[in-house]
């Protein structure tokens, strides 16, 4: 017992007079263009009562995605590893003979992550239990959340990327479409496709084949897209390389009610299923039961897509439904900031520099110093749910976001890491297991105009808590 209370005390102590980063450290930054005031570091041996090395620890910097750390933690510890979300479909009228006069109503759980195949198997089970024809509309219950209306192009200015997407709650495939260029068999024309293919969605002229490198294809193709009110039409006037062969563009040119609209009304067509209403928000029938019940994937496997992956949508509808399970609805950013802030005062945990805005870390706004950042890890790597969070990271060399890097570099495979990039800013979070089995604690921010050639840097620290951390001895103070 006493032992714990050690080790609480010591990770509720400023960082900022243990010894400094190896000189080696320090050098793959400058070389890169990054001066040290711009790096916050924390390197400490898992369970350790202090760390290793420290640089500018308590300074709150912006996090870019590992912020999403706090939210996976504060979710697989409040919600449980087994958490599990719904989207109900209820019947507003009448079914007979497989007609139901009147509305279908989607109730809308939060979901993150309702893939296409998963959304097509949904609303299959419509068709399985006896529901073959709709007179009426398709009527949307997203009240869970109460969020503002989103403005997809206020953080970087590109609308149509699915990384800008905002949470709902019935966010169907990330709201997002696939449109895929391959050239013809004899390479005369350009063939692009949609999927899923959505009524609301029409493509125009295709691009022209031509030679040559495929390059910035994207570029090429000079994509012209006219955004209506609930539809939308891509054009694509330019040239498409031949060497490029078949390639993707995602885009999400729709909002939320008219994508569902679209993805129900081409998943029940292909059932045979028969619906030509429009699409509106309500409530389900009061008292009424479900008729079909779509459940999510468990919580351990969903954060697991985003850790790895850095999915930020995903990781905004978890940190929303913090305040779903703990708050009065309907959830708010403001309430799931004020879970996050209970559940770290609850487990004893302060992370003073934390400045949450929407639990993906896809904000200017927010903050958290490395050595905060240091003691969520710790506390994590002690928690009931340590497997789950750990498993969630990717794997160096081998999967997620650090699948690519590390591939020369003996880490591989023996680091478990959470990358953060925006404008300006480079991070680098998680667990490294040295040769010796031990498990160490590396957290490396960037903040500076330069971050964007700080990977090699942030990867030799890595490597460097590899190889030499458990033989290092500590530097004087500077």
């Amino acid at each position: 017992m006493r032992s714990r209370a050690c080790l609480l005390a010591a990770l509720l102590l400023p960082l900022a007079t243990w010894a400094a980063p190896p000189r080696e450290i320090a050098r793959a930054f400058t070389e890169r263009g990054v001066p040290m005031p711009g790096v916050a570091i924390v390197v400490q041996e898992a369970g350790a009562l202090k760390p290793l090395f420290t640089h500018q620890p308590d300074v709150a910097m912006s996090p870019g995605s590992v912020m999403k750390l706090v939210t996976t933690f504060a979710a697989l510890e409040v919600l449980g590893r087994d958490h599990r979300w719904r989207t109900d479909a209820y019947l507003d009228g009448t079914l007979a003979d497989g007609t139901l006069d009147g509305n279908l109503v989607l109730v809308g759980g939060g979901d993150p992550k309702i893939t296409l195949e998963q959304w097509d198997a949904f609303v299959a089970s419509l068709r399985d239990a006896g529901l073959a024809e709709i007179t009426g509309d398709l009527v949307l219950d997203r009240s869970l959340f109460g969020l503002p209306p989103h403005d997809p192009g206020a953080f970087d200015g590109e609308p149509l990327l699915p990384y800008n997407v905002g949470p709902d709650a019935l966010l169907v495939n990330f709201k997002a479409i696939r449109f895929r260029f391959e050239p013809g068999v004899e390479g005369a024309s350009v063939s692009v496709a949609a999927d899923p293919a959505l009524p609301q969605v029409a493509i125009g002229q295709s691009p022209t084949p031509v030679d040559g490198p495929c390059g910035n294809w994207r570029e090429s193709v000079q994509a012209a897209w006219i955004l209506q009110s609930g539809a939308a039409a891509a054009s694509f006037p330019g040239r498409y390389p031949r060497d490029c062969g078949a390639r993707d563009w995602y885009v999400a040119p729709l909002d939320h009610p008219n994508y569902v609209h679209g993805a129900f009304m081409a998943a029940f067509g292909a059932t045979g299923g028969r619906f030509g209403g429009a699409v509106r928000e309500g409530h389900p029938p009061p008292g009424a039961t479900p008729f079909v019940t779509l459940l999510s994937p468990p919580l351990y496997e969903i954060v697991r897509d985003i850790n790895k992956l850095s999915n930020n949508v995903m990781a905004q509808q978890v940190f929303l439904t913090l305040a779903a399970a703990t708050m009065p609805p309907p959830a708010t950013f403001e309430k799931a900031r004020e879970a996050v802030l209970r559940w770290l005062a609850k487990r004893r945990l302060p992370l003073r520099s934390l400045v949450i805005e929407n639990g993906s870390g896809l904000s200017r706004a927010g903050r958290l110093s490395a050595g905060d950042l240091a003691r969520l890890l710790a506390a994590a790597d002690a928690s009931p749910v340590r497997d789950e969070f750990a498993s969630s990271l990717a794997v160096a060399a081998i999967d997620g976001t650090v699948q690519r890097r590390f591939q020369n570099g003996s880490v591989a495979g023996n680091a478990l890491l959470k990358t953060g990039s925006l404008e300006g800013v480079r991070a680098i979070a998680g667990y490294v297991i040295d040769p010796g089995g031990r498990r160490w604690i590396v957290v490396a921010i960037v903040n500076h105009p330069n971050a964007n050639r700080a990977q090699s840097a942030l990867d030799a620290l890595v490597q460097w808590t590899y190889r030499h951390a458990a033989g290092y001895t500590r530097a004087p103070l500077r």
